[in-house]
């Protein structure tokens, strides 16, 4: 009988992991990371702007403007998966995360470039542009607010992440979507182009969030997976340094905080003033009509129809205003009074009556205005295509008769086109032609009289004659061409 050494242990199953060693593992950003060179050099080569990039800049600008321009939310989009612009902003992040101070600078020159032609080319849009009314997805950029801030930040957040990854995804042309970075500056060339300070200021604000979040969003994941950097040598500096950009960061998020403020407060009040106006002008004599509430100023609109209102009913609704958290709000009543009766009472019959004859009476004359158009169009079609067999007639006389003339001429062809488009007369009507290639060209003086033949026989003036030099052949001149 055989038994085991003593100091050979027995086989025994490992320990399971920790609950939180295994969250850890699970939601580690170091086991896809990708090489530290690979990604420095990624980042490095997105930040210069020059060649093709400049001109794919332009172009995307171009076309966000036109989507802003035509409220096409499609075309905004795709210009945004064009924009070259995450490059410099990603890259001064990266910088600061590393303290290459020489990458910094040459990230900001670029993106400084960037803006500048961004800018120039929207406000040279919209000042050519005839379509000069401000669409909703253009007044969108107008107005910044913290959630424009905390959408920058977590967009940032995951675009570094991508960045750093060793399988690259589709992660940066959502984050480009996301954080919109080509619309507000196109909004801002908009503002420039009108010379609307408020537009502009309001769509640069919004793009200078962006900017300032995505790149503190680059740090943080930078100092977070401890990338190489270089180090001060005076930590005093170190610490001058970091606050520095923690102020930066601060005071573009502040204004962003007061503005959300303001937004809420705008949309509870307009909530509350529809609410109010629903339930206090519910009466069966009176109907709403429209409401317009002003947020900035806490005035409500209110158009009704039917019964006149007493002015002490307002006057009472005007006191319920208070209970109904509209404190301050100022109430304007416009009454328009309904068409009424001996009796006080509408007669719905006689005003459906009066209402469908006037419908049948408008639908006559459209019919009518509908019918003579048909005829005059069925005339015209009709005149045209005898205009067309007549030529087609004549242009065949034309080809037969040049034919039997000038046997040593073959191809030919008999037509109307419109005159060049350097000639004086290219908006006139097409011309005759007479086209032809010829196995020995004729000579000049009977060119010349083909040419007037053809006129003649065209009766235009202004027809064309052309032939053409058989290929291979000897001929005097390969081309001759006349015509008025």
């Amino acid at each position: 009988m055989t038994t085991n050494p003593p100091d050979t242990p027995p086989d025994t199953p490992h320990p399971p992991p920790s609950l939180r060693a295994a969250i850890a593992h699970r939601f580690s950003l170091n086991d896809d990371k990708a090489e530290a060179a690979e990604i420095d050099r990624s980042i490095r080569a997105g930040v210069e702007l020059q060649g093709a990039t400049l001109w794919i800049l332009m172009l995307a600008i171009l076309i966000a403007s036109i989507g802003l321009n035509t409220n096409s939310t499609a075309v905004i989009i795709g210009a945004m998966l064009v924009s070259p612009l995450m490059g410099p902003i990603v890259g001064f992040g990266y910088g600061i995360g590393i303290l290459d101070f020489a990458l910094i600078r040459r990230s900001l020159v670029n993106l400084a470039i960037a803006a500048a032609i961004s800018l120039a080319t929207s406000t040279l849009y919209f000042m050519v542009t005839p379509l000069a009314e401000a669409q909703s997805e253009l007044l969108a950029r107008t107005t910044p607010s913290l959630w424009d801030v905390l959408i920058a930040l977590a967009g940032g957040l995951a675009g570094i992440i991508g960045l750093t990854r060793r399988e690259k995804s589709n992660v940066i042309p959502g984050v480009a979507i996301a954080t919109a970075l080509m619309p507000p500056l196109c909004t801002a060339g908009y503002g420039l182009a009108n010379a609307n300070w408020s537009v502009f200021g309001g769509a640069f604000y919004l793009f200078s969030i962006n900017c300032v979040f995505i790149a503190f969003a680059a740090v943080v994941v930078i100092d977070f997976l401890r990338l190489p950097h270089r180090k001060f040598v005076d930590p005093v500096k170190e610490r001058r340094v970091k606050r520095a950009l923690l102020a930066v960061v601060l005071l573009t998020a502040l204004p962003s905080i007061w503005l959300a403020a303001r937004l809420v407060d705008n949309e509870v009040f307009g909530s509350r003033a529809r609410e109010f106006v629903r339930k206090e002008f519910k009466a069966a004599t009176v109907h709403v009509i429209e409401t317009r509430v002003a947020p900035g100023t806490h005035d409500i609109e209110v158009t009704l129809i039917g019964t006149p209102l007493p002015a002490a009913a307002i006057k009472a609704i005007e006191q319920r205003m208070a209970s109904a958290g509209l404190k301050d709000a100022r109430l304007f009543v416009h009454q328009g009074e309904v068409p009424q009766v001996e009796s006080q009472k509408i007669d719905v019959g006689s005003l459906k009556a009066d209402i469908l004859a006037e419908i049948v009476r408008n639908n006559q004359d459209a019919l009518q205005d509908k019918d003579a158009a048909i005829q005059a169009l069925r005339r015209q079609l009709a005149d045209e295509q005898a205009a067309r067999q007549a030529w087609m007639t004549q242009a065949a006389t034309v080809t037969r008769e040049f034919a039997a003339q000038y046997p040593e001429c073959g191809d030919i062809l008999v037509g109307k086109a419109a005159p060049d488009a350097g000639d004086a007369d290219a908006a006139a009507a097409p011309v005759p032609f007479l086209s032809a290639t010829c196995r020995r060209m004729p000579r000049n003086d009977a060119v010349k009289r083909i040419a007037e033949w053809l006129k003649v026989r065209s009766g235009n003036p202004d027809a064309r004659l052309i032939l053409v030099a058989g290929k291979g052949k000897t001929a005097r001149r390969p081309v001759r061409r006349t015509g008025g």
